[in-house]
C-alpha cells in the first residue's frame, strides 16, 4: 500500500471513530488537505523560493521559424548576483539544449539564415552556430558596445555609448584635482532616477563592420547635449535601420536643462548617412514617440505616440506612416485603450500589440489599411482571453505567434499563441517543477460598487487550503503609478502569491487610474490623487470585508510610490479599518517632493503644476498626507531608497520622523545602495524579511 493510500485508510479511520461517538465533532477538513499535501511534499511558497525561481527571457526565432532561443537567470545567495544562461529549443519535438555556459549574461543580437548566433556577451560581440561548434569572440573594442544593431546588408553596425559634453564633475571641470568629488550646475536635469548627471549623454552610434572589425565610428549626435537611446531606461529598440540600410531612425528628447525636465516630446527623427542630414518624422507630436520599427516589407513605418506633451501615461497609439507620401495614420485613435507593445504580421497584412484591459493584458490585431487615403476606421480586435498576462511578442509563426506570459502565480514562461484555437501552449516549462512543490494560491476576480457607483474590479489571492468558515487576516494592496495597470503580472517582491502563502488574503482592487478601463478611467486620477482613487480603496475594502473569512480586525494597507502615498493618505482617513500599514517609497509631503522630485513633467501633470500656483492649493492640501499626520495612530512600516530620485529620500524620513514624535509604532527600514526599487538579492531578503515580520508583530 502506497503512502497516500496508508495516509486515507488512516483518515478514514479516523473519521469513521469520530462518527461513532456523541456528541458529534466537526471535522476540519483543511487538516486533510494539508496532511495529503504534506505526503506529497508540498508546502507553501517562502522569500527563498521566489529566488530560486529561474527568470526567463525570449531572446529570439531562427529565421525558418524552427528554433526559440531563450534566456534563464538565476540568482545565487553567495554571490549575491545572477548567473544567465541561453537555450535552444527545437520547436518541431520541443527538445531542448544548453547553448550558452560561460560565467556571464548573454543577450542574442541576432540569428542569420545559417543558424550563426551573434549575441553579447561581456560587452563584446560573440559567434557561435545553432548546429555546433565551439563560441568566436568577434570584437575587442575598449568600454564594450551596448545597444548593437546591424544594417541589413552586415556592413554596418549601430550601438551607443557616454560620451563627455558638460563638465558638471569637478574632476572634468578642475583636471588639476582629480581626488575632488563635487558636482557644479546651472540648471535642472541634474539628477535622474538614481543618478546624477556627470555631463556624459548617451549617443548612437555608426561604424563599418567585417566579421568583427569595427571601422572608425560616426557620433550621429555630435556636440548635442540630448540623450539616445532615451534616459533612464532606453535601450536599442530606440533605434533601427531603414530598409535599405541608408539612414538610421532614433529617439530623442532634444530638450535641455528645464525644457529637458518638464517635458516628453521625444520625436523620431532620421538621420542620412551620405548626407549627414537629420530629419524629424514626428515633427508636431508633442508627447512621447518612440519603438520606430518598420514593416517586413519596408513599405511602411510604424511608431508608438502619445499626444500630450508632460503627460507620461497617455493614451498610447499605434502610427502607421507611408515613407514614400510621409502620410501619417493613427490606427488606434479611435480605440478606447492605451498599447504596451507592438509587432508586425510576416505578411504586413496586420499589426498585433499587447494592451491592458479589464484586469489582464492581452493580445490585439489591427489589420492595416492597404490604402492610407481612404479613412475608414482600421478594424482593432482582441484576440487573445483569459486569466493570465501576454507580456511581449517574440515573433510569429505560421499557425501563431510565440509570446511572453504571466499569472499572479507564475513567472514569466514563454508560449505558442494558437491562431485556429486562440489558446495557448507552454514552450518553456522552467518553473514549474518548482512551483509543483508548492501548495497553490487560489486567485479570483471580483467587482465591487465604488462611491460614484460605478463596477470597481478587483483581484483577490487567497492562502493555500483556504477555508471559507475560518478568518483571516487580509492586506488591501494599493497599485503604484498611479497609472499602472493590477493585472496578471508576476513580481519577484511584491509577490501575492508569496503574501498569500504566508496566511493572508491580499486583494488588489483596479481603482481610478489604472489603464484596462477606457481612456477616461485612467486620466480621472490626474489632479485627484487624494479623491476618488482613495475612495475606491475604501469601497473595495469595506466590501471585501462583509465576507465572513475576513478577519475586520487584521486589516493591512500596503503600497508602492503612489501605493506609498496611498497608505500614507490611508493612515490619516482610514477611521479604525486597518491595523498595520506599509509603505514603500511613498510620497509623504507633496510640498518637498515638488521640490525635490527629477521629472517634473509627471508633476506638473498630475498634481497640476507647482506648490506656489494658488489653482493647485488642494493638491498641497487636502490630498497631501502630511496635512493628515495629526489623525496618524496605526503602527507603520516605511522602506526608503537612498538613490531614489524619483521619491527622494527625505519622503520616506519625513514621514518616520512624525510617526514617531506623534508616539505612533513605526519603522525604518532605509536602503541606502538601492533606487525606487530594490535590485540587490540580500537586500530583497532583508526586505522580505522585514516585511513578514512586521505584519506577524503588527497584525
Amino acid at each position: 500500500m502506497n503512502k497516500l493510500s496508508v495516509l486515507g485508510a488512516a483518515l478514514l479511520i479516523s473519521v469513521t471513530t469520530v462518527a461513532q461517538r456523541k456528541p458529534e465533532v466537526k471535522i476540519d477538513k483543511s487538516l486533510i488537505t494539508t496532511k495529503v499535501q504534506e505526503s506529497l511534499g508540498k508546502k507553501n511558497m517562502t522569500a527563498m523560493d521566489l529566488w530560486e525561481l529561474g527568470r526567463v527571457s525570449a531572446e529570439g526565432l531562427s529565421p525558418d521559424g524552427k528554433t526559440l532561443l531563450y534566456g534563464v537567470s538565476y540568482y545565487s545567495l553567495n554571490d549575491n548576483k545572477s548567473e544567465k544562461d541561453l537555450y535552444a529549443l527545437s520547436l518541431a519535438d520541443k527538445s531542448v539544449k544548453q547553448f550558452t555556459a560561460e560565467a556571464g549574461g548573454e543577450s542574442v543580437l541576432k540569428i542569420e539564415a545559417n543558424g550563426d548566433v551573434i549575441y553579447s556577451f561581456k560587452g563584446q560581440l560573440w559567434r557561435k552556430n545553432l548546429h555546433g561548434g565551439a563560441a568566436v569572440q568577434l570584437t575587442d573594442v575598449e568600454g564594450g558596445l551596448e545597444n548593437v544593431k546591424f544594417s541589413p546588408d552586415g556592413k554596418h553596425i549601430l550601438f551607443s555609448k557616454a560620451v563627455l559634453l558638460k563638465n558638471y564633475h569637478s574632476v572634468d571641470k578642475y583636471k588639476d584635482l582629480p581626488k575632488s568629488n563635487i558636482y557644479i550646475y546651472d540648471d535642472l536635469d541634474y539628477r535622474h532616477w538614481d543618478s546624477f548627471n556627470d555631463g556624459r549623454f548617451n549617443h548612437p552610434f555608426i561604424a563599418s563592420y567585417t566579421d568583427g572589425k569595427i571601422g572608425e565610428a560616426l557620433d550621429i549626435l555630435k556636440d548635442e547635449p540630448y540623450y539616445s537611446p532615451t534616459a533612464p531606461f532606453g535601450g536599442a529598440e530606440d533605434f533601427t535601420w531603414s530598409p535599405d540600410g541608408k539612414s538610421v531612425l532614433y529617439v530623442c528628447k532634444k530638450k535641455f536643462g528645464k525644457d529637458y525636465a518638464t517635458s516628453t516630446n521625444t520625436d523620431i527623427y532620421e538621420y542620412e548617412i551620405a548626407t549627414g542630414k537629420t530629419k524629424n518624422l514626428s515633427e508636431g507630436m508633442l508627447g512621447y514617440d518612440t519603438n520606430p520599427v518598420f514593416s517586413p516589407d519596408g513599405k511602411r513605418l510604424s511608431w508608438m505616440s502619445m499626444k500630450t506633451d508632460g503627460y507620461e501615461a497617455d493614451k498610447n497609439d499605434i502610427i502607421l506612416v507611408d515613407p514614400s507620401t510621409s502620410q501619417k495614420v493613427n490606427l488606434t485613435a479611435h480605440w478606447d485603450g492605451t498599447v504596451n507593445s507592438f509587432a508586425w504580421s510576416k505578411d504586413n497584412k496586420k499589426i498585433y500589440f499587447v494592451a491592458p484591459t479589464r484586469g489582464t493584458v492581452q493580445l490585439f490585431a489591427i489589420h492595416v489599411p492597404v490604402n492610407l487615403n481612404v479613412r475608414s476606421l482600421p478594424v482593432i480586435e482582441q484576440i487573445s482571453e483569459g486569466q493570465f498576462d501576454i507580456t511581449g511578442i517574440v515573433g510569429e509563426l505560421k499557425d501563431g505567434l510565440v509570446v511572453t506570459s504571466t499569472k499572479m502565480t507564475q513567472a514569466t514562461e514563454i508560449y505558442h499563441y494558437a491562431f485556429k484555437s486562440k489558446k495557448l501552449a507552454p514552450l518553456t516549462t522552467v518553473n514549474d517543477a518548482h512551483y509543483a512543490r508548492l501548495n497553490e494560491t487560489k486567485v479570483e476576480g471580483r467587482f465591487t460598487k465604488a462611491s460614484d457607483g460605478e463596477d470597481l474590479f478587483s483581484w483577490v489571492i487567497y492562502p493555500p487550503n483556504f477555508d471559507p468558515t475560518k478568518k483571516y487576516p487580509t492586506l488591501l494592496f494599493c497599485q503604484g503609478g498611479p497609472q499602472s495597470a493590477t493585472t496578471q503580472g508576476y513580481s519577484f517582491r511584491w509577490s501575492f502569491q508569496l503574501m498569500a502563502s504566508q496566511g493572508y488574503i491580499v486583494i488588489l482592487p483596479n481603482r481610478r487610474g489604472m489603464p484596462g478601463w477606457g481612456v477616461k478611467w485612467n486620466e480621472d486620477i490626474s489632479k485627484d490623487w487624494g479623491g476618488q482613487a482613495i475612495r475606491d480603496y475604501l469601497s473595495a475594502i469595506d466590501d471585501f470585508s462583509k465576507e465572513s473569512y475576513v478577519d475586520k480586525s487584521r486589516i493591512g494597507a500596503i503600497g508602492a510610490s503612489y501605493g506609498g502615498y496611498s497608505v500614507f493618505m490611508l493612515a490619516g482617513v482610514h477611521e479604525g479599518r486597518f491595523k498595520s500599514l506599509i509603505s514603500h517609497c511613498g510620497l509623504f509631503d507633496m510640498t518637498s517632493w515638488y521640490g525635490t522630485t527629477e521629472e517634473l513633467f509627471f508633476a506638473n501633470h498630475d498634481l497640476g503644476g507647482a506648490y506656489w500656483d494658488k489653482k493647485n492649493e488642494k493638491t498641497y492640501t487636502d490630498f497631501n498626507p502630511i496635512k493628515h499626520v495629526d489623525k496618524w495612530n496605526t503602527p507603520i512600516l516605511i522602506f526608503q531608497g537612498g538613490k531614489d530620485y524619483r521619491v527622494p529620500i527625505g519622503q520616506g524620513l519625513e514621514a518616520f520622523q512624525a510617526a514617531q514624535l506623534k508616539g505612533v509604532k513605526s519603522r525604518l527600514v532605509y536602503m541606502p545602495d538601492e533606487n525606487h526599487w530594490v535590485l540587490s538579492g540580500h537586500n530583497a531578503q532583508v526586505w522580505q524579511r522585514e516585511f513578514f515580520d512586521w505584519l506577524k508583530e503588527t497584525l
